[in-house]
């Protein structure tokens, strides 16, 4: 289903960059996947390994671990990895991003500051830091698709995964980041939607989410020619 949202970006110069958002658990490694057979496609599947070891340091579990003390400093990294993502140069003619720049500052950091887990200050600096990177910054992205679950889904998935990290994240913090969610990318009443939206039924079991993922692939694939064309 489209949703309405900003004009697609030009793609003129640089690839047709496709962002992949939804809750923890909602299936973007494999939405990813699907997609990554094409060689045309360049996959970015997010830098979590990164946010593992910054110098040594395994900054997503230290933040999990007492996101208070260390939502500054994670969401910062966070936000340095994704303007990484974003700007990384592709001979392919399409991009696909698991999450994004938009992400991290529109759900993540809200999310802190709605629970009081990053103070006012800390969140100003980021916020300061990413208006300054859509200013100046190609970060412009083509489409947006909306991997939609319920909370229910993304944590039984999630206790089945059983990462080390995840352990500390409850079912009233993934129902948090899924109304978010909602409210940015479906209802379209938080932030600005930086390009419109495909939603996708991401609670189907892996037989059905294939044929789902079918629906993104005219969206996505048939850009291909477009953008060797420009």
């Amino acid at each position: 289903m489209f949703t309405s949202g900003m004009s697609p970006a030009k793609t003129r110069g640089r690839p047709f960059t496709v962002i992949v958002e939804g809750n923890i658990g909602s299936g973007k490694t494999t939405f990813l996947n699907h997609f990554n057979r094409n060689a045309e496609v360049c996959v970015l599947a997010e830098p979590i390994e990164l946010w593992r070891n910054c110098k040594g340091q395994n900054l997503l579990a230290l933040m999990y671990e007492d996101i208070k003390r260390w939502s500054f400093t994670f969401q910062s990294y966070v936000q340095l990895t994704m303007l990484e993502q974003h700007t990384r140069k592709t001979s392919c003619p399409i991009k696909l991003m698991e999450r994004s720049i938009y992400s991290a500052r529109y759900c993540f950091v809200e999310k802190m500051l709605q629970d009081g887990l990053i103070h006012g200050a800390s969140a100003a600096v980021i916020d300061q830091q990413f208006q300054w990177i859509r200013s100046y910054a190609d970060v412009d992205v083509d489409l947006i698709v909306y991997l939609r679950t319920t909370p229910e889904v993304v944590y039984e998935r999630m206790m089945q995964r059983n990462r080390a990290e995840e352990k500390s994240v409850s079912f009233e913090y993934l129902k948090a980041l899924h109304d978010i969610h909602e409210d940015w990318l479906f209802h379209k009443t938080l932030y600005d939607l930086p390009a419109q939206v495909v939603v996708l039924d991401a609670n189907l079991d892996k037989e059905g989410i294939i044929d789902e993922y079918r629906k993104c692939e005219p969206h996505i694939l048939d850009k291909i020619m477009t953008n060797v064309k420009a």
